[in-house]
């Protein structure tokens, strides 16, 4: 991690500084909090579930009431946009997600939701207009808990694959059958990818994890978001009676799931990923007195070098193989959605540590270990993310939560970055290595 340099504070960017309304902010997250509340305090709001109906109706309100236009997109993103004072310039991307895991917390990327649309508000009660057009997002499924992640982002970027949407999940329901019963087309998705290019995206987040929260710095300067390859294990037994069955003649599903989470964990620690999950596990019949016939168990791989990922997946598949002689089960990998390691922008990292030092923030650079919707905008322009700490470095937990005065910063950081982005002339470089 690399400490961003100091520089007298003053006005933002050499214009008078527009604020945000952080009481305001901080009423609209703890409002947003109560769709979908779970009642041990989390919350849960699934992708295109009647929850995040209510969460988009409640932020699609805010945007209007700030000036902008708003609609949902054919895979029901949510897309809020104040027109540029320059015609035929590409625009200005925020935003994050509104969908959560189960019993989630209440900032994970409703956060970035928010503050866009205060920074919308912020603009439109100062009557200035941007000279880029200025687009915040709600982006659907980022989280992937019902269907592969990431699917709002990757329709938007043309990558989302037709075979998906038919696909079902854990539930049965695919992703054609959520979007009907949400009132949609489930076809939908393979025609909102859109045209031409991005001035840049920059996405805001709380860290979920305990770098800043640890070492002080109130604002991260994201420089890289990890590779992630998701996918699935099935492995195929004999169910047989639990009684009877000699240990050396049984076929037993469980026995081999439970032999391929050590090997998924292995991944990591013998170095070849960064990080690696088994987080879902089934199991049937699910029965006490009876061998294990059939599991299917869920695996995550993520490494900051996108090519480790191809390297882990062939040394998982020399795993399982030797699991299946050793456990006499037949054992089948069916990959996700692969999301490739993504650099930020050298220049936005810039305006974003310029912006925290001008309100005597302390930035620091980082890298995100966490998957977000922006990397899949990379192929349409330059992005760059601001972090916020996570007090602990809990996420995706109902006592996930970030200082409001870390909350309030985050935003205003945001807001003179993408001024500072619209005053550019030309558009930003992608990355260290153009």
């Amino acid at each position: 991690m690399t400490p961003t340099g100091p520089t007298p504070g003053g006005a933002a960017h050499g214009r008078a500084r527009i604020e945000i309304d952080g009481v305001r902010l901080l009423a609209r997250l703890a409002r947003l909090a109560e769709a979908g509340a779970s009642p041990d305090g989390g919350v849960t709001r699934l992708a295109w579930s009647a929850e995040m109906a209510e969460a988009t109706d409640l932020v699609r309100s805010w945007a209007e009431q700030a000036g902008a236009s708003a609609h949902l997109d054919g895979a029901l993103n949510l897309i809020a946009e104040l027109p540029g004072a320059q015609t035929g310039l590409a625009p200005l991307v925020t935003g994050s997600h509104l969908d959560t895991v189960i019993a989630g917390g209440r900032l994970d990327g409703a956060y970035g939701v928010v503050a866009g649309i205060e920074v919308l508000a912020s603009l439109q009660h100062s009557g200035l207009r941007l000279r880029h057009p200025l687009r915040v997002i709600a982006y659907a499924n980022e989280e992937g808990v019902v269907a592969p992640p990431f699917t709002g982002s990757r329709a938007i970027a043309g990558t989302l694959d037709p075979s998906e949407l038919h696909a079902p999940g854990a539930d049965g329901l695919t992703v054609a059958d959520r979007l009907a019963r949400a009132g949609a087309d489930g076809q939908g998705p393979m025609v909102v990818r859109w045209p031409g290019s991005i001035a840049a995206t920059v996405e805001l987040h709380i860290e979920q994890g305990p770098v800043l929260d640890r070492t002080g710095p109130t604002i991260g300067v994201v420089t890289a978001i990890a590779a992630q390859q998701r996918g699935t294990i099935v492995i195929t037994g004999s169910a047989n009676h639990a009684g009877t069955t000699p240990m050396d003649m049984r076929s037993d599903a469980l026995v081999a799931a439970a032999q391929a989470v050590l090997a998924v964990r292995e991944l990591a620690l013998g170095g070849i990923a960064d990080v690696a999950t088994a987080g879902r596990i089934q199991v049937s019949p699910n029965v006490s007195n009876v061998v294990p016939g059939d599991t299917t168990l869920s695996f995550d791989i993520r490494s900051y070098d996108g090519g480790r990922i191809q390297t882990a997946l062939e040394v998982l598949s020399l795993a399982l193989e030797a699991i299946e002689v050793d456990t006499r089960t037949r054992i089948e990998v069916e990959l996700q959605s692969l999301t490739a390691a993504a650099p930020t922008d050298l220049r936005l990292r810039g305006m974003i540590g310029r912006a925290a030092a001008a309100r005597g923030l302390t930035a620091v650079e980082m890298v995100s270990g966490a998957g977000h919707d922006c990397a899949h905008l990379s192929r349409l322009g330059p992005i760059a993310m601001i972090f916020v700490p996570s007090i602990g470095g809990v996420s995706h937990h109902p006592s996930e939560s970030t200082d409001p005065a870390d909350l309030i910063a985050g935003a205003s950081v945001l807001l003179d970055t993408l001024m500072a982005a619209d005053r550019y002339p030309e558009e930003p470089r992608r990355h260290d290595s153009d």
